[in-house]
């Protein structure tokens, strides 16, 4: 599955790893040139700079705006199929996540952003299993790395909203006059840990995750045609299988790891809200 492998992996279609030619892996493993994309407008010396992932991302929140806008333009009390099931995931990521983290009163406000988070994330994700497009967008750390920062802003500001400056302070240091002694190197920790710590590990943990799976599945897509030849047909045909293990495997990774994006990201709003956390 490669992202594209006119331009990231060089893909030869006519070696194979048991052939005469002895060629296959050693030239063409997928890497890190595999997350790399040529602009498809502008480029290095130009003010414009467009590339694939950047197309993926437009596309992806064209559709999901898409999805929602013909869903509910028209809501009717009975609600057909689109309707229905565009009800169905609005009411699980608001009941499921929202609710039950910050809360119904508190919550209500904020379940617009945690649902376009959600369906915004997880087609991001998708993009890797969908032919041609075969990449997921939230590979590229720029992306997990913007939505992290929308959060991280958000909590702050609202820590300073609700608790002002001091009650911000000590919500972000976690501070308990009962630790004694102890309570200089607690606050240290908790605020290294809340203001540096925790917008890394957002975005990472997304990040990570998408790209560790589009590597894999990279290397055994390649794998299963350079292993396509003579005695290598049998171990052409296991790297097939984890293919296709791996793209349905894939596939529930990929809302995973969208419920765990906006799962945290309603934590950080609670804790905000929250007298301490």
């Amino acid at each position: 599955m490669s992202a594209d492998p006119t331009q990231t992996l060089a893909f030869d279609t006519s070696c194979h790893l048991f052939g005469n030619d002895g060629c296959g892996f050693d030239t063409v493993a997928p890497g890190l040139h595999s997350f790399l994309f040529k602009p498809l407008w502008g480029g290095a010396d130009s003010n414009v700079y467009f590339n694939k992932t950047m197309l993926l991302a437009l596309l992806g929140s064209i559709i999901v705006i898409g999805f929602f806008w013909a869903a509910f333009a028209r809501p009717k009390v009975v609600p057909g199929k689109l309707q229905m099931v565009a009800e169905a995931g609005y009411d699980f990521v608001r009941r499921g996540v929202v609710y039950e983290t910050i809360g119904k009163k508190e919550g209500e406000k904020y379940v617009p952003l945690v649902v376009s988070l959600f369906f915004f994330i997880w087609m991001m994700n998708l993009w890797s299993i969908i032919p041609i497009a075969q990449f997921p967008v939230t590979a590229i750390i720029s992306y997990p790395a913007a939505l992290a920062a929308i959060v991280y802003i958000l909590w702050v500001s609202l820590t300073f909203k609700r608790h002002g400056f001091v009650g911000a302070f000590k919500n972000f240091t976690g501070y308990d006059k009962s630790l004694g002694a102890v309570l200089p190197l607690s606050m240290t920790i908790e605020l290294f840990s809340n203001l540096l710590v925790r917008p890394f590990t957002h975005a990472v943990r997304l990040f990570a995750n998408m790209f560790a799976g589009h590597t894999l599945l990279l290397l055994f897509t390649v794998a299963s045609w350079y292993m396509l030849n003579g005695v290598g047909i049998a171990y052409s045909g296991v790297s097939f299988v984890m293919v296709l293990v791996m793209t349905a495997f894939e596939l529930f990774i990929q809302a995973v790891q969208a419920y765990v994006f906006v799962l945290l990201t309603c934590s950080f709003i609670q804790g905000a809200l929250a007298e301490s956390h």
